[in-house]
């Protein structure tokens, strides 16, 4: 009987935790494991089909990483990706060389040989798809046949029917590739004969039984940010263990407008959770004062934040387990192989408790990505306003407050964000995009209010579209929506005299200016 579970070998692509995603999609259950994880890890998992993640590696150099041969002797359907597909080629007995021309983004795809997987795929003899290799396949292993081709390269697709072995040289899980999704469908489905029996009803009920039996009648003890990761965290800990749970909230002075009261206030009322609100906020500033590097920021808030959850936390007697809202992003990223994504800047999620308290670990949401907390958000019957409350950062409003952060400063930003998330709402718009907030920079420029020469603070309005937050693009929202921000920011916030937009994307900056 199958497990009805794929295995996604990562080889260091930026792409690897969309294929993951796609899988789940499709309603089968996937994990992310590092191409070099030890193989009894992998037999454990008793995966029912392996998925190679694309990389930036060449088979054709030294030290390249490579694929352990006891994978391909489970005798499970395998699907190969860019870097998976040479892989194949390289280890079966095929050859691969350096591209002449090298193929990076859309390009055109030919299918060939009636491969089923591309079945129901509309236009597959002329498929636009997303490539990015340099090296690709000049001969098939024994037993292979071509089931496509580009512009520019002889064998962009390969199967073997009999083992149930496929390799594409263009990645299917990303959006650019038409019908990419169809594609690895036709691989689960068709190929691997899975079913689709992954629901998001079924975790949830499953995840608050499981955290029933690893509890048991001890406490837990979480820091509760407000975001939709914590909060779905407590409500699942809160209906498995009732009030054992303690969430502490830490007010670190670096809060959105309102933010406090409307978080312990509306979920100690409507979910009846324990909740004891800190007011920390001018030991953050006092540690914050003179800082402007941004790594410095984060690591001194991480610390700071420690400190005072580690002090209210050992106020409360039998606590023996530490709540968090760790995704499987965060899980991925602690052990992938050389990512699917460097890393840019540290995080403070409560990074650093468990050795300090000496406290074990419960993490309802490690198996999640982002989408899919909101998705669980609504089994467990959370409002809208809560599940669809855009990402905010640990640290706070002290990465948009470019350079010192100081109370002024901290309230000049406050006013302005303010107005920009009115804004949003009022128009429909804040659902539309990832995320959409101000930045204060560290400058100031010449205006004119009146008759009156200024020269006051410029506000950045930074608003992007995303998936996932691994790759975005800023909104292209209506111009008179823009123009009422500016207007309204420029008039009633006292201390600006300038709003610009942000029209970079990601790569190659990042979402959040620090």
């Amino acid at each position: 009987m199958q497990d009805n579970r794929v295995l996604i070998l990562d080889f260091g692509s930026q792409f690897t935790q969309l294929i993951a995603r796609r899988v789940r999609e499709a309603g089968v259950y996937s994990e992310i494991h590092p191409c070099n994880v030890d193989p009894e890890r992998v037999k454990a998992f008793k995966p029912s089909a392996l998925i190679l993640s694309g990389g930036p590696s060449s088979v054709l150099e030294g030290g390249c990483p490579e694929l352990n041969m006891e994978y391909l002797e489970m005798g499970i359907p395998v699907l190969g990706i860019c870097y998976g597909m040479q892989l194949l080629a390289h280890n079966l007995g095929g050859r691969v060389v350096a591209s002449t021309d090298r193929e990076y983004g859309r390009a055109q795809f030919y299918a060939q040989n009636d491969s089923i997987l591309f079945d129901g795929v509309e236009d597959k003899d002329d498929l636009t798809v997303w490539m990015s290799h340099g090296d690709r396949v000049e001969a098939l292993p024994d037993g292979f046949v071509p089931m496509g081709k580009s512009d520019s390269i002889e064998f962009a697709a390969m199967g073997n029917v009999e083992k149930k072995i496929y390799a594409l040289q263009f990645h299917p899980e990303v959006a650019h590739t038409t019908d990419g999704s169809l594609i690895i469908q036709n691989f689960l489905f068709k190929v691997a004969g899975l079913k689709a029996t992954w629901s998001m009803s079924s975790f949830v009920d499953t995840t608050i039984e499981a955290l029933k039996e690893q509890v048991g009648d001890a406490k837990v003890v979480l820091g509760l940010s407000g975001g939709i990761d914590s909060t779905v965290a407590a409500v699942m800990l809160h209906k498995a263990i009732g009030k054992n749970l303690h969430c502490i909230f830490v007010d670190n002075g670096l809060l959105r407008m309102g933010e406090r009261e409307e978080v312990v206030g509306f979920l100690a009322e409507h979910f009846d959770l324990n909740v004891k609100m800190v007011d920390a906020s001018q030991e953050f500033l006092a540690d914050l004062k003179g800082v402007e590097d941004p790594e410095r920021k984060r690591k001194l808030i991480g610390y700071k934040f420690i400190e005072v959850f580690d002090r209210e936390a050992k106020a409360i007697e039998g606590v023996k387990f530490l709540g968090q809202g760790t995704l499987y992003p965060d899980v991925i990223e602690s052990e992938s192989f050389k990512g699917p994504s460097a890393v840019i800047k540290s995080h403070h999620n409560v990074g650093g408790l468990p050795e300090k308290m000496n406290l074990k670990l419960v993490e309802p949401l490690r198996e999640l990505f982002k989408d899919e907390v909101r998705r669980a958000a609504y089994e467990l019957g959370l409002p809208e306003h809560i599940i669809w409350r855009q990402p905010f950062p640990g640290p706070g409003l002290s990465i948009r407050v470019i350079g010192e952060v100081t109370e002024e400063r901290l309230q000049i930003l406050r006013l302005a964000d303010r107005i920009v998330q009115n804004e949003m709402l009022a128009s429909d718009w804040y659902r539309k995009v990832w995320q959409g907030f101000a930045v204060l920079l560290p400058l100031k420029t010449v205006g004119v209010m009146g008759d009156d020469r200024t020269y006051e603070n410029v506000i950045a309005l930074r608003i992007v579209d995303s998936l996932d937050a691994m790759t975005a693009d800023w909104s292209r929202l209506p111009s008179e929506l823009l123009a009422r921000m500016s207007n309204r920011i420029i008039r009633e916030v006292k201390g600006v005299n300038r709003v610009v937009l942000d029209i970079s994307s990601k790569p190659p900056s990042t979402i959040e200016w620090e």
